[in-house]
């Protein structure tokens, strides 16, 4: 036999070798297990889920709806398995995750949505419904004696100790966004490890320093017993800033919103079932807090933080969409203005340097599935697992809630107010010697009034002012007659008058700064 037919020989013989070892291969990793799968299948039965969403969150009692046994269950009815991933609120995290697709919806605050999708320079998902507002649970507490009001804070010395990247923090910034506060040093915050890291630090604090601490509750209320201690305020105080939301994944909203409208409808049928009493709230609290590996709460504890979340329900979802009439009662901002407030806020305070989301705020909130809701009648009640028959005179039971309306005070009631702290605001200029307020200052008064619209539990003391020269009489009447101007435009902005009193300061100096008005929030004592 020649070499070369030998070669041939062995080069067949290697080239079978390979195809009986890819045959192997093949039967071993694809074959079998195809009919390993089939045989499965054939003597099996259907399982329970036919789709898996993957939902981001963390703790934060506002959610324990979505962890809640009703949510689970109506969602297996429907063959979906949700699968909840505690992040610990690691928001940074929670954004990559849905940026690599490892997750469908996820929670945020609109404030860490606007934030992370900045930083990571991108939005991956959509706002689809809002889930709660925190309306007291975040809270400002300091030592009476060092810092008494808001306006104390307005110091070289001053610092506020809060948890990064947290409610807490951006309850600090919307208040340096909104007040006075012009010493405060850029460098005005302090890190602390969570809420319970603050109550520390707040235990062990020199009562004399210009400090104030950002606590959520429980921690709130144990801070509040110890002796001189005092509440500068709380989220109760602050309208539309504080607020949770539901995102979806683009690819997964295109590609099966479905599903997602699956998850939307059963929390809203959730949330109206546990709403219907206090006491399950309560109790949904209590349990879902130990269920989180959070703090085991007292039936009090929990009573506060019901107190402290307003979650939000269908009506109002559709008036936060554009989907309901305006109603003033209630005065629900549509979602688009509510993250164009968070925005500014963010700015301002120096979190972000721009506005990533100017011109387009459109893009990061979607009401095609809310609009579906809406369009088949959807209520939340009408279930057979909840409510078989909702009978006459149920319309409204899942309304909107009207917003408490502060009262108007007798004369005696007003000096007895408390200052909180003066507005942030740019200079309100008038035509020398007049009442009128320029174009410029009127676009200043305009933006006032909405600001003020965040504080509704607060009432407003405008001061007018003018120069010290020529008749002091005649100086004191022009200093009142500018905060009647200012005065008048909030009015016809539609801030309420009994919130306004008007007060003209002496005249004490020559300078062009003394052709303005002030405008200081006042509340009654705690």
């Amino acid at each position: 036999m020649s070499q070369r037919k030998a070669k041939g020989i062995l080069m067949v013989a290697l080239i079978w070798v390979i195809i009986i070892a890819g045959l192997a291969v093949a039967t071993k990793y694809l074959i079998l297990p195809y009919f390993d799968e089939k045989l499965e299948e054939n003597t099996g039965s259907d399982g329970l889920f036919k789709h898996e969403i993957r939902l981001a969150l963390d703790s934060f009692s506002g959610y324990c709806i979505l962890r809640s046994e009703a949510m689970k269950r109506s969602l297996q009815d429907r063959g979906i398995r949700l699968s909840l991933l505690d992040d610990k609120a690691d928001y940074e995290q929670r954004m990559s995750a849905l940026v690599n697709e490892e997750i469908h919806m996820a929670v945020f605050t609109v404030d860490s949505f606007i934030l992370t999708g900045a930083r990571q320079d991108t939005y991956p998902a959509t706002i689809v419904m809002v889930i709660d507002e925190t309306r007291g649970a975040d809270a400002i507490v300091a030592y009476k004696d060092a810092v008494a009001n808001v306006q104390d804070l307005d110091d070289p010395q001053a610092r506020i100790v809060l948890t990064p990247s947290s409610p807490s923090e951006f309850l600090a910034r919307t208040v340096i966004a909104h007040f006075s506060l012009p010493r405060l040093p850029a460098q005005w915050w302090e890190a602390a490890d969570g809420a319970g890291d603050v109550y520390q630090r707040f235990i062990t604090a020199d009562p004399q320093a210009r400090r104030a601490y950002v606590l959520w509750e429980p921690w709130v209320s144990r801070a509040l017993e110890r002796e001189g201690a005092h509440l500068l305020l709380d989220s109760s105080r602050l309208k539309g800033y504080i607020v949770d939301v539901l995102v979806a994944e683009r690819k997964f909203l295109r590609d099966h919103p479905d599903l997602v409208r699956d998850v939307t409808e059963t929390y809203l049928r959730a949330a109206f079932a546990y709403s219907q009493t206090e006491t399950d709230l309560i109790a949904l609290v209590r349990e879902d807090s130990e269920s989180a590996g959070a703090m085991a709460l007292s039936e009090e504890q929990a009573r506060k933080l019901v107190t402290g979340i307003e979650w939000k329900n269908t009506l109002e979802n559709y008036a936060y969409f554009g989907l309901a009439p305006a109603d003033p009662n209630r005065n629900l901002q549509h979602i688009e203005e509510v993250i164009g407030n968070i925005a500014d806020v963010l700015v301002k305070t120096e979190a972000l340097k721009r506005n990533p989301l100017e011109g387009r705020t459109n893009t990061i909130y979607y009401d095609q599935i809310l609009r579906e809701l809406q369009a088949s009648d959807f209520h939340p009640g009408k279930k057979v697992n909840l409510i078989e028959d909702l009978g006459p005179g149920t319309e409204n039971l899942d309304e909107r809630r009207p917003e408490a309306d502060l009262r108007e005070l007798t004369a005696e009631e007003w000096t007895a107010l408390v200052p909180v702290g003066t507005l942030r605001v740019n200079p309100i200029s008038f035509a020398r010697g007049t009442a009128r307020i320029n174009i410029q200052s009127q676009r200043e008064m305009t933006r006032l009034a909405k600001n003020m619209a965040a504080w509704p539990k607060y009432y407003v003391l405008i001061t007018g002012h003018a120069r010290a020269e020529g008749d002091p009489q005649a100086n004191l009447r022009l200093a009142r007659q500018r905060a009647e101007a200012s005065r008048d435009f909030l009015l016809a902005a539609g801030v309420a008058e009994k919130r306004i009193r008007v007060l003209a300061a002496p005249p004490k100096t020559r300078s062009g700064s003394a052709q303005s008005v002030s405008f200081e929030l006042l509340q009654l004592p705690y």
